[in-house]
């Protein structure tokens, strides 16, 4: 009797598993089968549709990737994480970034919660850039255990602090740069912005050390930490994009135009500290108020031709003592500055005479070899200088005040990197060598006290003269 039940049994389980494994393969096929072909439906293709002018999101036909995408959860949870710790983060990633700027007004009235498509951060890419602002983060200690604790894989990448390299005893300290935290197939590159006395933020260059797997992720392909970095503060805003709560840049345009153009090179101070211990520095009172005044003016200047959206450069003098001695030379007696004279603007006299700079002598004119002087405190000069782009050279021109004799300063072609120089974010020529030895030979290196700014240079040469006519306009002193 016994064995009789057990048989009834085992027949009973086998029937019902069996009639239940039907009723599985019977659901999937009406049921699923339909519900999987309305979701490729309404989810479309991922790539952002172009509209009669270029922008919106496509909303009908492909196939867009959903928020079950491996590039959504990594952001999300790299969100939550950073909210629980309260990281001070907010998105910096370009391509992210150029989609909620052309669609802004969409993404300006979605709230929390009402995204029914994911069309930004589930586009496919490697890695998603966020920002960390150093400075305002307060517990850096067991982060990486939580971030380890969700499922991601992270690396740190350190090195030494520049902003401490003119102090010897200092000099050294690492500080972190970079964080990659991996999930799965996408990386989260977390890019850390330090605070300057420019009051500007900055982010060092990603360089692997020995011992680090160049295989973790594809480096190569990372937006940011080929080289430093230098950007504006930014001002911030919440926004919510494909359902999760982000901090962008509020000028979004501002941002985007600084990206390619970010790129920052460090005064040289250890080769400063040899300079001097070969040169002596000059500390005599009047050397000091000379610097002063100098950095007074630089700063006055900077700020008049940011308020008129004029690039300038580090020039002449002033620029080789800011990479042979990370300092204003002080037998110098001026300010020299460069800008294109494409970026010349009618307004550019009355602004530095409203800033209380009059103007000192005018010489040239807009289409050829205009320079501008204008008159500091303390009897310091403010010497602009304007560049005129060639095929294979650029150039800046002089005038003769007495004979009307016109002169030439040829340099090679270069591009403008931040620096920092007397507590200010100000360009330089990237090409900072060739600049230099353009104008002051292979003997920068050497101090020289007399020059001639007629003969001296290597690059200078005769460049005509001024017909007398002409005089009253290119030749005006003040």
């Amino acid at each position: 009797m016994s064995r009789i039940n057990k048989n009834v049994i085992l027949a009973l389980l086998t029937l019902t598993s069996s009639a239940f494994l039907l009723f599985q393969l019977y659901y999937y096929k009406h049921y699923l089968s339909a519900k999987f072909s309305q979701w490729k439906t309404s989810v479309g293709d991922w790539r952002p549709a172009k509209s009669e002018n270029g922008a919106g999101l496509s909303k009908s036909k492909g196939s867009r990737i959903g928020f079950d995408s491996i590039q959504w959860r990594a952001v999300k949870k790299f969100i939550m994480l950073t909210t629980s710790q309260n990281v001070p983060v907010f998105l910096i990633d370009p391509l992210v970034l150029e989609l909620i700027n052309k669609n802004f007004e969409q993404v300006k009235n979605t709230s929390h919660g009402s995204t029914s498509e994911c069309n930004f951060f589930c586009v496919p890419r490697d890695f998603t850039a966020f920002a960390l602002q150093y400075h305002l983060w307060k517990n850096e200690e067991g982060w990486f255990r939580i971030a380890e604790n969700m499922g991601f894989q992270c690396l740190k990448i350190e090195s030494k602090d520049p902003r401490l390299d003119g102090i010897d005893s200092l000099s050294g300290t690492e500080i972190p740069l970079h964080y990659l935290c991996k999930l799965a197939s996408h990386t989260i590159h977390l890019v850390v912005f330090h605070e300057r006395s420019g009051n500007y933020l900055w982010h060092g260059h990603l360089r692997l050390k020995a011992h680090v797997d160049r295989k973790f992720v594809p480096f190569r392909k990372l937006q940011f930490g080929r080289y430093p970095g230098a950007f504006d503060r930014p001002e911030l805003q919440e926004i919510t994009v494909d359902g999760l709560d982000v901090l962008i840049p509020k000028d979004l345009m501002h941002f985007l135009e600084e990206i390619p153009h970010s790129r920052f090179i460090e005064c040289r101070y250890k080769e400063a500290r040899a300079f001097f211990q070969q040169y002596l520095d000059d500390n005599t009172v009047e050397a000091m108020m000379f610097r002063k005044s100098a950095k007074e003016l630089l700063q006055l200047a900077a700020r008049t031709l940011k308020k008129l959206g004029v690039r300038f450069w580090l020039s002449s003098g002033t620029c080789l003592g800011w990479y042979r001695q990370c300092g204003i030379i002080p037998y110098s007696k001026d300010v020299d500055l460069g800008i294109f004279i494409q970026d010349y603007k009618s307004n550019m006299i009355s602004a530095f005479q409203d800033a209380g700079l009059p103007l000192k002598h005018k010489f040239g004119k807009v289409e050829d070899s205009l320079e501008l002087s204008f008159q500091g405190k303390d009897d310091v000069k403010l010497d602009i200088f304007f560049f005129y782009e060639e095929t294979d050279h650029v150039w800046n021109g002089g005038t003769q005040a007495k004979t009307g004799k016109k002169f030439k300063y040829l340099f090679p072609k270069f591009t403008l990197c931040w620096t920092e120089f007397v507590d200010m974010k100000v360009h330089v020529p990237c090409e900072t060598i060739e600049y230099i030895e353009a104008n002051y030979g292979k003997t920068w290196k050497i101090p020289v006290k007399t020059w001639d700014w007629k003969r001296s240079p290597p690059n200078v040469q005769p460049n005509g003269i001024w017909p007398i006519s002409e005089w009253d306009e290119v030749i005006q002193l003040y």
